[in-house]
């Protein structure tokens, strides 16, 4: 990633922090239309669901300047989807399009297209480090 798409990231991540709660909701929401099987991967509260997801997309926006010390965690996280969840690898791809959407609805005209590929490109990375430690559990 250039550090010019590091701070369109960061900046309009800013914009969806004060939103997060309806963000969070938006997220699941499509995620769950675009693939009603995957509802069945989260059993505890979804409003707690949502913090989390909220949280570690805020620690890995915060750490884009220096990826590379947040890998090793990116890829323990997708071992234990794995794992534990038994998320199915080819979800990554429809949370991917949910995201996508998600900062589209919420950034609304700041979702430029530089914008849209920054976001584009952090979660490629981030969703091939995960997959990576997917395939090192098997």
């Amino acid at each position: 990633m250039t550090p010019e798409q590091v701070t369109l990231v960061k900046d309009s991540w800013e914009k969806v922090k004060p939103i997060s709660e309806q963000a969070a909701d938006l997220f699941y929401g499509r995620l769950f239309t675009l693939d009603p099987s995957l509802r069945s991967l989260f059993k505890g509260d979804m409003s707690e669901q949502g913090k989390k997801l909220m949280s570690t997309i805020s620690l890995a926006v915060a750490s884009l300047d220096r990826l590379e010390t947040i890998l090793p965690t990116v890829q323990a996280l997708g071992r234990k989807h794995a794992v534990e969840y038994e998320v199915p690898e080819s979800s990554y791809a429809t949370v991917g399009e949910a995201l996508i959407w998600t900062l589209g609805q919420g950034l609304g005209d700041d979702f430029t297209d530089d914008v849209k590929e920054a976001w584009v490109l952090t979660y490629t990375t981030l969703s091939e480090a995960m997959l990576s430690g997917t395939q090192a559990a098997a």
